[in-house]
C-alpha cells in the first residue's frame, strides 16, 4: 500500500510541477505580449541583453517555419515517450534528476504547443543581443536546461546497468 501511495505522489508531484512551469512559461509570455509587442526593446544591459518581442512560427533557429501539423505531432510523441520514460524510471532519490528532466521537457512542450493552438505561433521575448543568440522564451529554457542536464546524466552519472534497468523494467 505505501509503495502504491509513492507512486501516486511521484506521478502527481510531477503533474503539478509541469503546471507550474506552464503557468510560468504561460505568465512570461502574457507579460510580453503586452509589454512588448509593437515597442521597442527593453533593454536590460545596452547591448547585451533585451527584452524583445518575436512571434516564432518555427522551431529552433526558426527551422520548420509554420509546419504546424510537425509540432502537434511532435508534442504528442515527445509528450508520450516522457510518460512512458517516467512509469520505467525507479521511484528512488537517486532517480529524481532523471525526473525532473522529464518534467521540464514535457512543461516546455506544452507551453509552446499552447501558443501554437492558441496564436498559431510561439512567443519569443529574451535576446542576448552580445552573441546574436536567437530571441527565445521560457519554455525553451526548460527543454535547453533539461536536454543538457539529460546529457551530462546519461554520459557522466548513471552507469550503463542502471540505464538497461530502466529501459528494461516491466511494470
Amino acid at each position: 500500500m505505501k509503495n502504491q501511495y509513492s507512486r501516486v505522489r511521484y506521478y502527481l508531484t510531477a503533474v503539478i510541477c509541469i503546471a507550474a512551469g506552464v503557468f510560468f512559461d504561460q505568465i512570461t509570455k502574457y507579460f510580453a505580449l503586452a509589454r512588448l509587442k509593437g515597442k521597442e526593446p527593453y533593454i536590460i544591459i545596452k547591448n547585451v541583453f533585451h527584452l524583445e518581442y518575436l512571434e516564432n512560427r518555427g522551431a529552433a533557429f526558426g527551422l520548420f517555419q509554420n509546419q504546424r501539423i510537425f509540432f502537434f505531432c511532435s508534442v504528442a510523441v515527445i509528450c508520450a515517450a516522457v510518460i512512458w520514460f517516467y512509469a520505467r524510471v525507479p521511484m528512488e532519490k537517486r532517480y529524481v534528476p532523471l525526473r525532473a528532466c522529464a518534467v521540464l521537457i514535457t512543461a516546455g512542450a506544452l507551453g509552446n504547443f499552447i501558443d501554437r493552438v492558441r496564436l498559431n505561433y510561439v512567443v519569443d521575448f529574451f535576446y542576448f543581443k552580445l552573441i546574436d543568440f536567437p530571441i527565445f522564451n521560457v519554455a525553451d529554457i526548460f527543454v535547453t536546461a533539461a536536454a543538457f542536464l539529460l546529457f551530462v546524466l546519461l554520459c557522466f552519472y548513471y552507469k550503463e546497468e542502471e540505464l538497461e534497468r530502466i529501459l528494461h523494467s516491466r511494470k
